[in-house]
């Protein structure tokens, strides 16, 4: 049977003193901020990354990614979702007819009405100059119909002030439910198809 290598002790020659325990304490503790400092730092990056400037609701980077999970959600326990397109009407005229601070104060207004709507589950991003995607996770098909109407009448009957007059802004809202094996392109190309094909037949009423 083999026997195992005695260790030998070590010295007291080898051993740190306490002064160099101490510096090593220290070191360590100092090294142990600075790693909390850069996760720290390194996090609002993330989130700044992932935020719209001016509303300010997340931006289109985030709702991609929010997308590619609720995909796979989907796709995994056939779960139902929904993706909603929502395009501020005339936002071009209003910045022409009272300047770029009302156009901005429209599109903030907007958002914080979309964002008032929303289940602890869902996300409202700014996905464009105009733009709003809504991804509501999880939603029953009929559901979606429903939201659709409860958005429009809520930003109909929300006019907003600036200057010296109330003013009223109209929205235009596709929407697409998010099928098994999906595709992130899929999904915003119906989505985009959805609202301009309302707003086509909003013109067409008029």
């Amino acid at each position: 049977m083999r026997q195992m290598a005695k260790l030998n002790p070590i010295s007291d020659d080898a051993r740190p003193s306490h002064d160099e325990l101490e510096c090593l304490r220290a070191e360590n503790h100092e090294l142990r901020n600075e790693n909390n400092e850069l996760k720290a730092r390194f996090t609002a990056l993330e989130v700044l990354a992932d935020t719209d400037t001016l509303t300010p609701l997340p931006n289109r980077r985030c709702l991609i990614r929010e997308l590619d999970r609720v995909i796979r959600h989907v796709t995994r326990y056939k779960t139902c979702a929904a993706l909603l397109f929502v395009d501020v009407n005339g936002l071009k005229k209003i910045n022409d007819t009272y300047g770029h601070s009302a156009g901005d104060a429209t599109l903030i207004h907007v958002a914080q009405l979309l964002r008032s709507t929303l289940r602890s589950t869902d996300l409202v991003a700014r996905i464009g100059g105009d733009e709003f995607g809504l991804l509501l996770d999880p939603i029953d098909p009929d559901a979606v119909i429903k939201k659709v109407a409860t958005l429009h009448r809520l930003i109909a009957l929300s006019p907003y002030n600036y200057g010296k007059a109330a003013r009223e802004v109209g929205i235009s809202i596709g929407h697409t439910i998010i099928l098994k094996d999906d595709t992130i392109e899929q999904i915003l190309e119906r989505a985009d198809t959805s609202m301009y094909s309302f707003k086509r037949d909003q013109r067409s009423d008029k």
